[in-house]
């Protein structure tokens, strides 16, 4: 990671500039750095587009009321700014702040060695929160300062082991592929963290659930019933694509799962019907694509290559397509993306609230829910394994804590004994 001699500085700038009153300068740096964060929450670069959509979601934000010298002000201070990002541009500086280009240095680095969308943002976001910690381009480059800073991890915000892993799994790989330490050794050792039991829920409050999920929600009460009724993941429920459903079969396959592994699950004949109607949808959709010449859906790097037309096919169509077209991140191509992650999981939210569940309900707890109610059903624990895809049965072992069968726990209570 090179260090120009001299790296500009917008906030150094500003209080540096001569054409601003005091009041007018703290103006100034009060929006712009109002400014930055937003840009950072949204991962947008510097620029116009950044500047105009944090003046449209930001400062003309609706049942806020601004006064005529704040807007004269704030839209200053924002052109000032994108002049301040030209004068940059024309003397070749980097204008970005070390957490921005450690940032931008291990996603570049992440997109090299072929790692996943995922993974890429959160091994970006670790190094650009270890770029503030280390506070400068030399300290950011010392393995002892990488040790100081997973140490705070550990031992000030008291986080979950495997998130203790994820911060030393993403300082290892920006060491290694960015700073070119091949073998980094940290001084830290983790801290484990106790088993946690999952949330489960009854058969009578997964259904009062589903219910919830009835139009304008469109796909997601039939995508509630699959997730439970084949154990999926989120991912794997929303990138699901119409070829991975086999309704004669009664199988779903999933693709690139967890570990980068396929695995084959159940599929509910109760739900065979419905998800033949989802691919008609879905396939009316695709039409529509096709005939406005539209870019076909995404597929991975290798099978993009090998088979060039696939993303146009309608077996490789998503089986819960997106509304709306959006613009690939990665590729920057308009193309049709699958139902997102984040709506479906706020409908589930939402659904569970409305039928009075209270419980930390999230859509993986369909997922825990589908194991716990199979073990509770007699399906032995290796067979449960294989359908969740886990790959150490001590992690399946989790539901035992958990089911209670058709019983109870089995045990009667010295109260009600007594009673």
């Amino acid at each position: 990671m090179s260090t120009p001699k001299s790296r500009w500085c917008w906030r150094r700038d500003l209080s540096e500039f001569r054409g601003l009153s005091e009041r007018d300068r703290a103006g100034f740096l009060l929006v712009l750095e109002w400014f930055e964060n937003f840009r950072a929450r949204q991962g947008l670069e510097a620029g116009r587009e950044a500047a105009r959509a944090f003046w449209k979601s930001e400062v003309l934000r609706e049942n806020c009321t601004r006064e005529d010298w704040q807007l004269d002000q704030w839209s200053a201070a924002i052109q000032w700014y994108l002049r301040w990002l030209d004068a940059c541009a024309e003397a070749g500086a980097d204008h970005r702040s070390l957490p921005e280009r450690m940032r931008a240095a291990v996603y570049s680095a992440g997109s090299r060695r072929g790692l996943a969308r995922r993974t890429k943002q959160c091994y970006s976001a670790w190094a650009a929160r270890y770029a503030v910690f280390a506070g400068g381009d030399r300290e950011a480059m010392r393995v002892e300062t990488a040790s100081a800073f997973l140490t705070s991890v550990v031992d000030d915000e008291d986080c979950a082991y495997s998130t203790q892993k994820q911060a030393l799994n993403a300082l290892a790989f920006f060491f290694k592929h960015v700073c070119g330490v091949e073998e980094p050794v940290f001084q830290v050792k983790l801290r484990k963290t106790g088993t946690r039991v999952p949330v489960v829920l009854s058969k009578e409050e997964t259904q009062r659930v589903f219910e919830k999920l009835e139009a304008p929600e469109g796909c997601h009460r039939l995508a509630a019933r699959l997730q439970y009724g084949a154990g999926l993941r989120l991912t794997e429920l929303v990138r699901l694509r119409v070829k991975d459903v086999d309704l004669g079969r009664g199988t779903v396959t999933i693709r690139q799962g967890k570990g980068d592994k396929d695995r084959v699950t159940v599929l509910p004949k109760s739900l065979r019907e419905d998800l033949a109607k989802q691919v008609e949808r879905a396939r009316e959709i695709w039409r529509g694509d096709r005939d406005s010449g539209r870019a076909g859906v995404w597929i991975p790097g290798a099978l993009a290559r090998k088979f060039r037309r696939a993303a146009e096919s309608f077996e490789w169509f998503w089986l819960f397509p997106a509304r709306q077209i959006s613009v690939d991140p990665d590729s920057g191509i308009a193309r049709r993306h699958h139902l997102h992650g984040k709506v479906y999981s706020e409908a589930i939210k939402r659904a569970a609230f409305g039928a009075g569940i209270e419980k930390r309900v999230t859509s993986h707890a369909l997922r825990h829910s589908f194991a716990t109610h199979l073990l509770e059903g007699g399906t032995d624990l290796r067979t449960i394994q294989e359908l969740l895809g886990h790959e150490d049965i001590t992690t399946t072992e989790i539901y035992l804590h958990v089911a209670v069968g058709e019983h109870g726990l089995g045990v009667v209570s010295p109260l009600d004994v007594a009673a």
